[in-house]
């Protein structure tokens, strides 16, 4: 019985490189996207490397979120692991924000919730499993530069539900491990920079890193592929800083 892989926002960024290893591992993965064009892409990328599914979702429509996690078990009966990877990130003053932005950060949390409750009632029938949630450095520290008050309110929300659900499922050998990236080179920062200037722009923030460099999409995806496989099989309700050492201090 070969073991499956969710990575909700699978099609790039974290989620595409917490994908292709997981593929190199012999293990099927499933990534959920909402624009077809980019979830086609992507699995045309990924296939080379391993069995790969596409499912296209708009996280944002609560109905078709539940239809999906309804289906979830039938569907997809071996699901081990679970990445909750999707995000949207763009700065705005607190005093700018808008009931619309702080809607769109938080129902992110929420179609979470409703998938990440569908796989866990799966895993719990099957012995186990690992989830995996793409928290932020800005939950736990406020950087005037990019302003993020809905943002890292989310994100610190799902910093605790990651508490929250590692003791109460526990008991059914179920871990559950969230990592909290800093500047990472990718599309996320779309919503704000060209896409064509992204690598060029966040090279400026090097220097903000004791490491001395912003991170790639495969140094996150290093950390979420080890703490959902078996070689961390005694960590769970951690909150790992992958940050270049951000969250130690500061250049």
């Amino acid at each position: 019985m070969s073991k499956q892989a969710l990575i909700i926002g699978g099609t790039s960024g974290m989620g595409k490189a917490t994908a292709d290893l997981l593929l190199q591992d012999g293990i099927e993965v499933i990534i959920v996207g909402r624009q077809d064009e980019k979830l086609t892409e992507s699995v045309a990328d990924l296939k080379a490397k391993g069995n790969v599914i596409g499912e296209g979702l708009d996280l944002f429509n609560f109905e078709a979120v539940k239809e999906f996690s309804n289906g979830l078990a039938a569907k997809y009966p071996n699901v081990k692991y679970l990445v909750n990877a999707a995000g949207y990130f763009s700065p705005k003053s607190f005093l700018d924000h808008t009931e619309a932005d702080y809607d769109l950060y938080h129902n992110f949390n929420k179609a979470f919730f409703i998938i990440t409750q569908a796989v866990a009632n799966a895993m719990k029938e099957n012995g186990g499993g690992s989830i995996v949630n793409i928290g932020s450095m800005w939950a736990k520290q406020a950087i005037k530069a990019t302003p993020s008050s809905a943002y890292s309110m989310a994100k610190a929300g799902l910093h605790s539900l990651t508490q929250h659900l590692a003791m109460e499922l526990a008991e059914f050998n179920i871990r559950v491990n969230a990592v909290s990236p800093a500047v990472v080179v990718t599309p996320i920062y779309g919503a704000f920079i060209e896409e064509e200037k992204i690598e060029e722009t966040l090279q400026g923030f090097n220097e903000f890193h004791p490491i001395g460099r912003v991170g790639r999409p495969e140094d996150i995806a290093k950390t979420i592929n080890f703490l959902l496989q078996d070689e961390s099989s005694w960590v769970t309700g951690a909150n790992w800083d992958i940050d270049g050492g951000v969250m130690a201090g500061r250049n």
